[in-house]
């Protein structure tokens, strides 16, 4: 029996906020790697998921949204986010139809037509656009850029994404796979776990909670009987902010604690024990730790 050769390569997903990358990149995996919030620019870090199709392993990085930095946290998110698009074999733009966000896209489009590497576009929320202006835009965009292929899919429904993932394998170089085949992330579980809270922190409070808020990774370690011991630290910048965390009597950290319990029991496959705790740091945004902390390189 003849062995197939194998293929393996780098695919960066670069859109503007809340384009839907992180959901389309959970699909393309099959399983959660990237946390998803109506919030934008809640992914900070290059999340890589690991997707299979057939002979083909490919290294999705997800980058975050791309943006006008103004803080150091958001040059920190924008530097991270061009560099998961160095030395890829394929770039995905994916872009939001109904939103767009034009002032974040055109800045996009002026770089992409100078860059080398195959090009696909990805035009989300099919399930919710309208089809005249769909097309029109996607006329639009590929004729300012040289994009090999674009694609219509619903990164929530899945709708259209086994196509573009097939599509996006042939695209892959020959050569031996990066991971072993059952491994569908390169993220730390402690970060990870850590993302998984910071989900559940905007899925409850809403807008509520300003985006200065973080979760920071204090204590993992697997216990005797095989479960987990997660401690972890949200960190806000603000006294009322830490009221807001910790709801009335407890309440509200109760609830984002039991959430993000349950799903980070789901995901790492054991039972798992939370403790959260809430502190104030005011400039917890200008500290270099809690970068590194978080995956991000400190920029100046």
């Amino acid at each position: 029996m003849i062995q197939q050769q194998t293929k393996c390569g780098v695919v960066a997903v670069i859109g503007a906020p809340n384009a839907g990358k992180s959901t389309l990149v959970n699909q393309l995996v099959g399983q959660k790697v990237a946390i998803t919030s109506a919030k934008a620019q809640t992914t900070r870090a290059r999340m890589l998921g690991i997707a299979l199709y057939a002979n083909v392993q490919m290294i999705l990085v997800d980058t975050p949204g791309i943006f006008a930095p103004k803080r150091r946290l958001d040059r920190a998110m924008v530097s991270a986010a061009w560099e998961g698009a160095d030395s890829a074999d394929a770039l995905l733009l994916i872009v939001d139809p109904i939103k767009q966000r034009r002032h974040e896209l055109e800045p996009l489009l002026e770089t992409l037509e100078k860059r080398p590497e195959r090009k696909i576009l990805i035009l989300n929320k099919v399930d919710k656009a309208k089809k005249e202006p769909l097309l029109a835009l996607a006329q639009e965009l590929g004729e300012r850029v040289a994009f090999e292929e674009i694609f219509f899919v619903s990164a929530l429904t899945g709708d259209g994404v086994e196509d573009m993932k097939e599509a996006l394998a042939r695209m892959m170089p020959d050569g031996p796979w990066m991971y072993p085949e059952d491994q569908v992330s390169d993220a730390p579980e402690r970060l990870l776990a850590a993302e998984i809270t910071r989900e559940q922190l905007y899925a409850q409070l809403h807008e509520e909670l300003p985006y200065d808020s973080a979760v920071r990774p204090e204590l993992f370690k697997h216990r005797p009987d095989g479960s987990l011991e997660i401690h972890q630290q949200i960190l806000v910048a603000r006294d009322n902010q830490r009221a807001i965390v910790l709801g009335k009597g407890g309440s509200k950290i109760k609830s984002i604690g039991e959430a993000a319990r349950k799903e980070l029991t789901e995901v790492l496959g054991v039972k798992v024990h939370l403790f959260l705790h809430v502190k104030v740091l005011e400039n917890w945004s200008e500290d270099k730790e809690v970068f590194e902390e978080m995956g991000l390189d400190w920029v100046r």
